[in-house]
């Protein structure tokens, strides 16, 4: 599983470029001097040190983007203008597409195939959707009693600290940049720090592409630069993708200065299979849903609910797919399944793996590491998982398939209910009002019908109950980075 290969098929890494801090237009090292190790998880090597930020450095970042929110280039920018800053900067993606895709291999470990594929075309999409809503965030004329004249405005909320997941290095970078830019909002950004490199490459593009100084800042770090960046007073809202329980702590710290919230978080998505379904589609959507990423993915449809007239033809059926699964060297163009993103989280997996072996569950295909070397776990599917087994309860965020028999629909949507996520859902059939009562019927944010994992920049995403508050994505989004401000004139004056 090695990266030194000479495959024709095996591309080589990407050099790494930045490893600093980004603060007011310019690279610098922490205040410390500080840094912390990135690791390649098919290798366990270390790629590079990267500065490590504290609350110092964020008081500076903070400063910085204050200073470009009310009195920098920024607020007097044209909407337009901000408009052809993102779609500039979605060029230079599209320009350094390959290299970018590299780096996400190579901090992050997903195969180069579904980089190339999925996350950076999705990064581009998406800032070139929100540089279109930039000039069109707008109020509205509101007809009130009197001899009024009464409008709304849509402002730019201010100083945005957003905190980001190592699932999806480069995208979740688009997801909050798009909307955040486009209303006008200037941003601290901590990345991961299993996986700083994409999000420091995205920021020497965007000053390339000519934002003002100040308008992004990136202060790599751990839990405790996020806390800098939630606590500091003259920070005016969080976006935050990760775990809940941190979402938790994020809203205890920044109930002290009332800080506007948005977050999206885990899930344990049912994926609902029905008799009447194409079953090979529904198979092949299982599949996809669950092992996309390696698992890593807050909407893995991680419960799959079969009801039990095709049962048993869908445990054969979708074990066998599994089991065809390449897991190898992720810069392989041949690979289909990568590492996990750390010893943590491999071990977290294994844990819950063990858990279901020592359950009344049946693991029926893998459930084993895979090799010597590299976070790895073999493709894992269990059947005959109960709703009370931590298997069927808790996200795993690992390849790890539970399967659960059904009898009828209002039995699966009692099921499907019983969990306190609630970010997406999926299901399979063929029978249009069947589809359309499981839609309306199961609290979660996003229901895929005969699909999954389909995302689009203008389909709003977020979760129902301990999945989220807020939506990323669509004309939604934008509400997260905006002030509504309501103006009323006397026209008699």
């Amino acid at each position: 599983m090695s990266t030194a290969t000479t495959s024709p098929s095996v591309i080589a890494p990407p050099t790494v470029r930045r490893t600093q801090l980004l603060i007011d237009g310019q690279w610098c090292d922490s205040t410390s001097g500080k840094t912390f190790a990135t690791y390649h998880p098919a290798t366990e090597e270390k790629i590079a040190d990267v500065a490590l930020a504290n609350a110092d450095d964020v008081d500076r970042a903070v400063k910085a983007a204050r200073r470009a929110f009310e009195s920098g280039d920024w607020p007097a920018m044209d909407a337009r203008d901000r408009g052809r800053l993102l779609n500039r900067l979605a060029d230079l993606i599209e320009e350094n597409a390959d290299e970018l895709a590299a780096l996400e291999t190579l901090d992050n470990g997903k195969p180069i195939r579904d980089a190339r594929a999925a996350d950076i075309p999705l990064v581009i999409d998406c800032l070139r959707y929100y540089a279109g809503w930039a000039d069109k965030i707008t109020g509205e004329t509101i007809p009130i009693r009197g001899d009024y004249f009464c409008y709304s405005r849509r402002e730019p909320l201010g100083v945005c600290g957003q905190i980001i997941p190592w699932n999806f290095p480069a995208l979740m970078v688009a997801w909050k940049w798009g909307p955040a830019l486009a209303a006008g909002c200037t941003i601290v950004m901590k990345p991961a720090e299993q996986t700083p490199l994409s999000c420091l490459r995205l920021a020497e593009l965007a000053t390339e592409a000519g934002f003002p100084p100040g308008v992004i800042n990136i202060v790599p770090g751990f839990g405790e630069t996020g806390a800098a960046i939630v606590r500091h007073p003259d920070v005016d809202k969080i976006a935050f993708t990760g775990s809940t329980e941190t979402a938790q702590r994020i809203m205890s710290d920044a109930a002290q200065t009332l800080k506007r919230l948005t977050f999206e978080l885990g899930g344990k998505s049912p994926n609902i299979i029905f008799g009447d379904s194409d079953l090979d589609a529904a198979i092949e959507g299982a599949e996809f849903g669950l092992f996309f990423n390696q698992g890593q993915c807050c909407c893995a449809g991680s419960r799959v609910f079969v009801e039990q007239s095709v049962h048993e033809e869908f445990i054969e059926r979708v074990v066998a797919r599994a089991q065809e699964r390449r897991l190898g060297n992720p810069f392989d163009e041949n690979t289909t399944q990568g590492p996990q993103i750390d010893i943590d989280q491999f071990r977290k997996i294994m844990h819950y793996i063990d858990r279901g072996k020592h359950s009344k569950a049946t693991c029926v295909t893998g459930g084993e590491r895979e090799g010597t070397q590299g976070f790895y776990v073999q493709p894992t599917i269990f059947d005959n998982v109960t709703d009370d087994m931590d298997i069927a309860t808790d996200e795993i965020f690992g390849p790890v398939m539970s399967v659960l028999p059904f009898r009828d629909i209002d039995e699966v949507i009692e099921r499907s209910n019983k969990t306190y996520y609630g970010l997406a859902a999926a299901v399979w059939t063929k029978d249009v009002a069947k589809a359309h009562r499981i839609a309306n019927s199961v609290k979660a944010g996003t229901v895929w019908i005969n699909c999954y994992d389909v995302f689009d920049a203008a389909a709003p995403f977020g979760g129902f109950k301990m999945s989220g508050i807020g939506r990323e994505l669509g004309g939604a989004a934008l509400a997260n980075y905006t002030e509504h401000k309501t103006v009323t004139m006397n026209l008699n004056s």
